[in-house]
């Protein structure tokens, strides 16, 4: 299965209490890049998330949004036992002083600063990453269907423009063996028009003719593109993180074209050159969507 690089993934989950949010999307890019948004309380789940997503993505820039909410007990209300028995002594060294009872009602005593302080409770990091990790699981499943649709687009397309390549090879091939016979033509009777009552050198004429074949004969390169084409299919074939594969093959695939351009000054070998390079620019640009 042939995965694009770019999808978008997202899943929401109530567990134990808590709405789970998980967002998941990609873009192209050379190498596995992660970034993400996560709520400062859950730090300290970003390598973990990183390490889960870099074993289902090779290939390409993927941003993680995570959102938490609910979940027991949030926040706690933290006594300052020190603070209150301070304020206490105070007010009893004041009550002295002045020679005043003094009876200060705990509730009064709580309201004074910082006698109580709210403050969000420790999660269970075990228990919240799993629970993070499932709704995460959940947004690679449809990340990841997005990506293998997306995938198998581009793929038929590549088939498509291989097999273009291959008959316009078939064409090359046909164009180079008329190619030599209309040169030797061209060749005996251009001689035949300098010697004019003479006898043209047969012999001379087939030397002349080699060296020409020699200099522009593309075998070589079309047997090359042969084999680069059905490499290609094999390769998608194969599925999996393929695209630095194809890239690779792309740019020997446009190589052995750029050689067969400058060997043939034939017109009409030319035309299907130019044609040729335009597919595989065609497709370099959906191999580089490919993880």
């Amino acid at each position: 299965m042939i995965l694009s690089m770019t999808g978008y993934g997202r899943s929401r989950q109530t567990l134990a209490g808590r709405e789970i949010t998980v967002e998941l999307k990609s873009v192209n890019s050379r190498y596995f890049e992660y970034s993400s948004r996560i709520p400062r309380g859950c730090a300290f789940l970003d390598d973990r998330l990183k390490k889960l997503l870099a074993g289902q993505v090779s290939r390409g820039k993927v941003e993680l949004s995570l959102q938490v909410q609910g979940g027991e007990a949030d926040t706690v209300v933290v006594p300052d036992l020190a603070l209150a028995k301070s304020y206490q002594d105070a007010l009893g060294v004041l009550g002295e002083e002045l020679q005043m009872r003094c009876d200060v009602p705990l509730g009064l005593l709580a309201r004074f600063p910082d006698v109580l302080a709210v403050r969000r409770a420790e999660p269970d990091q075990e228990q919240l990453w799993q629970e993070v990790s499932e709704a995460c699981q959940k947004a690679l499943e449809g990340f990841t269907a997005m990506r293998a649709a997306e995938g198998e687009k581009l793929e038929a397309d590549i088939l498509s423009r291989l097999g273009f390549l291959e008959r316009a090879v078939g064409e090359v091939e046909q164009g180079s063996a008329a190619r030599m016979e209309n040169y030797t033509r061209r060749l005996y009777a251009r001689l035949k028009t300098v010697l004019e009552d003479r006898t043209v050198d047969d012999a001379r004429v087939l030397t002349e003719a080699a060296v020409f074949a020699d200099k522009t004969a593309v075998d070589e390169e079309t047997v090359r593109l042969r084999s680069h084409i059905a490499q290609y299919r094999g390769i998608l074939d194969e599925g999996g993180p393929v695209g630095r594969k194809l890239d690779f093959l792309t740019q020997e695939l446009n190589r052995e074209v750029n050689t067969i351009g400058s060997k043939c000054q034939d017109i009409a070998i030319t035309r299907l050159v130019v044609d040729m390079k335009a597919e595989i620019e065609k497709i370099r640009e959906q191999v580089q969507n490919i993880e």
